[in-house]
């Protein structure tokens, strides 16, 4: 008898192999995924921030031809670490039971997200158009982690000197959205990658990181009724277009 039929004991039915308790199977999952989660939020994410530090030690210590060497070390950990926070958001989310969006404040949530990416990446010149509406949208608070991979991802695969980032955001009450314009001077996507790189595991930009931080984007977009695309920028780059229902009252 192979490892996945049934095995007949006491007049009942055993399920063996694959077929075993599909409830329990689950829950070892699920287990199994905090266990990553805390592997990733913790151990891998304070290795890496340690290899950061002593890299910012060495900076009187290399010479002109050192310095370009331990600017790659310094510019792939910060990469690094940025992905252990989309893993561990992705894994929240995967996590999480089904809960409902509630409301949330844009204006609060963009701000503070424009403010960090903009500390992170001293390099990157951030321009805000106007300011942002004090309207609230359906979401909660992992919608910190949308804008915040959105922003990252207009900075790491930029080959512009300095990357560029404008953002902005308007309402369109007829329509009952707000709308979030991320928009970069970076190389650009191709109409034909643009649905690819928001896919699980994708790296639509081929640099580390992009597939899953955009796949998560998607993901709570789309758990908020909301959407997000890609369009052209001019001259030159890539706009990302968010969109999310208002909550009235």
């Amino acid at each position: 008898m192979s490892d996945d039929a049934d095995a007949e004991t006491d007049g009942g039915t055993v399920r063996t192999g694959e077929e075993a308790d599909p409830e329990e199977r689950l829950k070892r999952q699920r287990d199994d995924l905090r266990l990553l989660n805390q592997v990733m939020r913790h151990d891998i994410r304070n290795d890496l921030q340690l290899v950061g530090a002593y890299a910012e030690l060495l900076d009187d210590h290399v010479d002109e031809e050192g310095e370009e060497y331990l600017d790659v070390i310094k510019r792939n950990t910060q990469s690094a670490v940025s992905l252990t926070t989309t893993v561990r958001d992705l894994a929240e989310v995967m996590l999480r039971d089904d809960a409902e969006p509630s409301r949330i404040s844009l204006d609060r949530v963009l701000s503070q997200q424009v403010e960090e990416v903009r500390s992170a990446y001293s390099e990157a010149v951030f321009t805000v158009e106007g300011s942002f509406p004090a309207v609230e949208v359906a979401g909660d608070e992992m919608l910190s982690s949308v804008f915040r991979n959105l922003l990252r991802n207009a900075v790491q695969h930029n080959d512009e000197t300095p990357p560029k980032v404008t953002v902005s955001a308007t309402v369109e009450a007829d329509d009952g959205v707000a709308e979030v314009r991320v928009a970069d001077n970076g190389p650009g996507i191709p109409e034909d990658q643009r649905d690819e790189v928001f896919g699980k595991g994708e790296k639509g930009l081929d640099s580390p990181g992009a597939g899953i931080g955009l796949y998560l984007v998607r993901s709570l977009v789309e758990i908020y009724g909301g959407d997000v695309w890609i369009e052209d920028n001019e001259p030159k780059g890539a706009i990302f277009v968010v969109r999310l229902p208002l909550c009235e009252g």
